[in-house]
C-alpha cells in the first residue's frame, strides 16, 4: 500500500537512512509512476518500458534537489514536475539519437516556396527571406546550427555532434541569429513585422 506523507515527513524520510528512506523512495517511485504515465500517455514517442529509466533519473534529480523544495505546493506535486521535465528531456534526446546533423540539414527544405504555399503572404515573404539569408549569408557552422534548431534538435545533441561545448554552441547560435536579424532589417523587415508574421 503506497503511503502519501505531508511535506515535512517526505523531506525527513528521504533525508533519513535505512528502512525509513527506502520506504519513502519506494512510495515516491509508485506515485511518480502514476503521474508520469498520465502526463506522457498522449505522446506518440513514449512507450511504457521507458518509465523505469525516467523514474531512476527522476529520483536521483529529486534527491539532489531536496534543499530547493520551498514548501509552496505538495511535495509530490513538486517531485512530479521534476520527473516530467526529466522525462521530456530524455524523450527529446532519444528523438535525435540516431539523426545526424548532416542528415537533418539534407532533409531540410531549402526551397521555402514549395513549403509555404499555404502561408499568409507576409509570412511567406519573411520565410523566403530568412532561408535566403541562412543559405547565403551565414558561415557553414552557423547555417547548420540554425537549421538544426529550427528543426527542433536539442542543443545538447547539436553540441555533441559538432564536438563543441555548450558555450561555443551558444555563441554560434547567437551570432547566427544576430546576423539573420541584421540581414532581414536590411531588406525591410523589422521586429514588428517579424512578430506579426509568426503570430498572426
Amino acid at each position: 500500500m503506497v503511503r502519501d506523507r505531508d511535506n515535512d515527513e517526505w523531506i525527513k524520510s528521504l533525508q533519513a537512512e535505512g528502512p525509513i528512506r527506502e520506504s519513502a523512495l519506494s512510495d515516491l517511485r509508485e506515485l511518480l509512476f502514476v503521474g508520469l504515465k498520465s502526463a506522457l500517455k498522449s505522446r506518440s514517442d513514449f512507450i511504457d518500458p521507458m518509465l523505469d529509466d525516467f523514474l531512476q533519473d527522476s529520483l536521483i534529480r529529486i534527491l539532489e534537489a531536496l534543499d530547493q523544495f520551498q514548501n509552496r505546493s505538495r511535495f509530490v506535486t513538486w517531485a512530479t514536475a521534476i520527473a516530467i521535465r526529466v522525462a521530456l528531456t530524455q524523450l527529446r534526446k532519444r528523438q535525435w539519437r540516431d539523426v545526424s546533423l548532416e542528415t537533418l540539414v539534407a532533409d531540410t527544405n531549402f526551397e521555402p516556396e514549395a513549403a509555404s504555399d499555404e502561408l499568409a503572404p507576409d509570412r511567406r515573404e519573411l520565410v523566403e527571406a530568412m532561408y535566403h539569408v541562412i543559405n547565403t549569408q551565414l558561415t557553414e557552422k552557423q547555417r547548420i546550427v540554425l537549421l538544426a534548431e529550427i528543426k527542433g534538435m536539442a542543443q545538447e545533441e547539436i553540441a555533441a555532434q559538432l564536438g563543441c561545448s555548450r558555450n561555443a554552441l551558444y555563441k554560434l547560435s547567437h551570432d547566427a541569429r544576430f546576423r539573420l536579424k541584421q540581414e532581414l532589417v536590411l531588406v525591410g523587415f523589422d521586429s514588428k513585422s517579424f512578430a506579426a508574421a509568426f503570430n498572426g
